[in-house]
């Protein structure tokens, strides 16, 4: 296995073995490291500049996760990508992401609508630039606001976890950008829906929207996984 992590940088907020446990899991989720890939706890441990122990901790975590498989007598693995978990993850993510707009749709303030406009104008000159990144990091803060202003901490952080698992599912350059019309009209949507306070056509645009970039990934996925 390469190289693919860097020393870690002790934050003193937070014990170490927190700090390589979230490490891991970026790498994971951001393709660092690849599903079926090895995970040799020697080889990260030098890496990261720590004991095997954090990292051996970290990688129960993982497994409990879902992020990691335990194979007898080989090791530790990158889980690999699956169909049915994407599929699986998506109908949970749809119904918590409806609720959310819903809610959003009853407790939003007007400065809050005024800042989901103004992020679409951002991912709006994103696309007209073809910046990938920046449609991708607005994108993220633009659903990220829209669950502040959903006011339940619990539904945010579920929703949060589902969609790092996603992230694993990484769509390439031209296929996001392909869709980033779309996914930008359909933004717009929620926006007024949640503007006119209509709590159910917000949640309906939301599953809608959540529908479509299931099928984008899922399209993605046969395709690398065959």
């Amino acid at each position: 296995m390469a190289k693919k992590l860097n020393s870690i940088k002790l934050d003193n907020y937070k014990p170490l073995r927190e700090v390589v446990f979230e490490t891991l899991r970026e790498a994971i989720i951001s393709g660092d490291l690849e599903p079926g890939e090895r995970l040799m706890e020697m080889q990260l441990a030098d890496e990261m500049g720590v004991s095997r122990t954090p990292v051996r901790e970290a990688i129960r975590k993982l497994e409990l996760e879902g992020l990691v498989v335990m194979i007898p007598r080989k090791g530790a693995y990158v889980a690999d990508l699956s169909l049915k978990d994407a599929a699986d993850v998506f109908e949970i993510r749809g119904s918590l992401e409806g609720l959310a707009a819903s809610l959003a749709a009853e407790r939003i303030t007007d400065e809050e609508i005024e800042q989901l406009e103004r992020l679409l104008v951002q991912i709006r000159e994103c696309i007209e630039r073809g910046d990938l990144e920046g449609i991708i990091e607005k994108d993220a803060e633009f659903h990220d606001n829209l669950f502040k202003a959903a006011r339940n901490e619990k539904l945010t952080q579920m929703i949060n976890n589902l969609r790092e698992h996603i992230n694993r599912y990484r769509i390439s350059s031209l296929t996001y950008l392909h869709r980033a019309t779309e996914m930008f009209k359909e933004h717009t949507k929620i926006v007024e829906a949640i503007s006119e306070r209509n709590a159910e056509l917000a949640a309906k645009l939301t599953r809608k929207h959540i529908e479509n970039v299931e099928k984008n990934i899922m399209a993605y996925l046969r395709e690398k996984i065959g």
